[in-house]
């Protein structure tokens, strides 16, 4: 059986620790590879890798590290395929979707190719008698990365890429769930030109992630995960004295105002609450149909969900695959089994599917798609973020009536409004609580020049990933003030200096 590995100091690590994880195909439900899980050890030893590299490539051009991103980005270009393969093979989406994930992660990396444009400093000249004051942005040292499974590539690459740019080196923790994604990526890397311990890989669990956490050379960590994760991660970050932004879970809502297109917001519905099996943090698990829009867009919505294609992820007939473990489905299943007694009504039920054809994903982590109508705002189904194909509808009588729920939530990562008045639209970006909104948009995920994140309990730090928040997160801002004195002036002045 294949084993995934780390990757420290330029080339692949099997590590110190004897402990492995299972890595499955869900499409099949069966074990295909391993995973090396680090020791402590193997962590200090990426970070040690990464403060060696540190010394050098802190100082290497502006130009040489741009043409290393350059080259890395043609690499991934044309090795989208295989990458998305990978992605598909670990994590169950289906290939498209995959493709889009790759293209969205080299987003990141051509603007960190732009990277010499956003390090620009500023210089104000004469700001007293022969004195300049100039402000620069200058690397951090070692950081690392902590990503999540449901975007093996996309997520790193929201990472790495801008962190080398800017001067740092890398550690990498990826999900051990679907590993060789982002294993393919640091090769590639490599290949590019990339220096030996600039971007290295630990693989594992809890106990690489607190080492990263507690490691004194590492000074800044970013993570993408669920909102407990997040909050844990921001905590011992801190409690270490390290630069932290750590992205949360969500529960993201779409309203739906009656004068609407209901065909289009019934198909933009299943594609932000399905796409992916739901397993993606901006994904729309909640419609709030406002006045009498409910039952014709819930007949729409269920209409549309019913002729859903799902299957293996390589199967290119496939509109879904499978989520990502046996257990992860099984939970899944019990917010919709439990929703009727909850109050909710079960338009669409599909937690009885399995897939027969072809025979081998008879055992695979298959679930059909779910659509709750008239959830009350206690149940779990609308309580909790299920990272999965179940889309709840909620009703409201009035706009106000909806705002004030949307607003009532403890996340606030994506929002959308589906309407064709534009005053009303104004109002909803302007009064609503979230991070990113969408205009007749059902995922408002910012392109790689703007930046990501939430508020709220979506996100833990101070800075949104990527972008230019993500620019500032990786650097750190110095101002130097100078004098070149004419010779012929001297003489001792104690007190305190003044523009003048």
């Amino acid at each position: 059986m294949r084993t995934i590995t780390h990757w420290i100091g330029g080339k692949p690590v099997e590590g110190t620790s004897d402990r492995y994880g299972p890595v499955y195909n869900p499409a099949t439900g069966a074990q295909e590879k391993q995973v090396a899980f680090a020791s402590v050890e193997d962590v200090d030893a990426a970070v040690a890798a990464a403060s060696d590299a540190y010394e050098t490539w802190s100082q290497v051009s502006l130009a040489k590290r741009t043409g290393i991103l350059f080259k890395y980005r043609e690499l991934l270009d044309a090795r989208r395929d295989e990458i998305a393969e990978l992605i598909t093979a670990e994590h169950g989406k289906v290939h498209s979707d995959a493709l889009g994930e790759v293209a969205r992660g080299m987003e990141i990396v051509e603007l960190a190719c732009g990277i010499a444009e956003k390090l620009k400093g500023e210089l104000s000249t004469q700001v007293s008698g022969g004195v300049d004051v100039s402000s620069i942005r200058q690397p951090l040292g070692v950081v690392a990365g902590i990503t999540p499974f449901n975007f093996p590539a996309m997520v790193p690459m929201w990472m790495f890429p801008l962190a080398v740019a800017c001067g740092n080196t890398f550690v990498l923790k990826p999900s051990e769930k679907d590993p060789s994604a982002s294993f393919r990526l640091v090769e590639l890397a490599s290949e590019a030109g990339l220096p030996d311990g600039v971007l290295n890989i630990v693989q594992g669990d809890k106990v690489a992630v607190d080492r990263i956490l507690e490691h004194p050379d590492v000074v800044a960590v970013s993570f993408v995960g669920s909102t407990p994760i997040a909050r844990y991660i921001q905590a011992r970050a801190i409690e270490h004295g390290k630069r932290v932004q750590a992205l949360g879970g969500a529960k993201n809502h779409m309203l739906v105002l009656p004068d609407a297109d209901l065909d289009y917001a019934a198909d933009q519905a299943i594609n932000a609450a399905y796409g992916s099996a739901g397993e993606r943090c901006m994904a729309v698990s909640v419609v709030v149909a406002v006045g009498d829009t409910g039952d014709t867009l819930v007949g729409k919505i269920a209409e549309r969900a019913k002729n859903l294609r799902i299957g293996p992820g390589n199967d290119p007939a496939s509109e879904m695959g499978p989520l990502i473990t046996g257990e992860h489905r099984d939970k899944v299943v019990s917010y919709v089994t439990g929703a009727a007694a909850q109050g909710a009504e079960v338009v669409v039920d599909g937690t009885g599917l399995t897939v027969e054809d072809p025979p081998e994903c008879a055992n695979g982590f298959f679930v059909g798609v779910s659509l709750l109508d008239k959830v009350p705002v206690t149940a779990d189904a609308y309580k909790d973020e299920i990272f999965g194909p179940v889309l709840c509808v909620v009703r409201a009588e009035t706009y106000d009536e909806a705002i004030k729920l949307i607003n009532s939530s403890r996340w606030g990562n994506g929002t959308a409004i589906f309407t064709r008045d534009g005053g009303a639209a104004r109002r909803f970006q302007l009064e609503v609580q979230a991070g990113m909104v969408g205009v007749n948009v059902p995922i408002p995920v910012p392109v790689g020049y703007h930046s990501f994140g939430g508020w709220k309990e979506s996100l833990f730090g101070d800075h949104h990933i990527y972008g230019n928040d993500g620019i500032h997160f990786y650097t750190r801002g110095k101002v130097v003030t100078t004098r070149w004195p004419d010779p012929s002036e001297g003489g001792i002045n104690l007190g305190f200096p003044s523009h003048s």
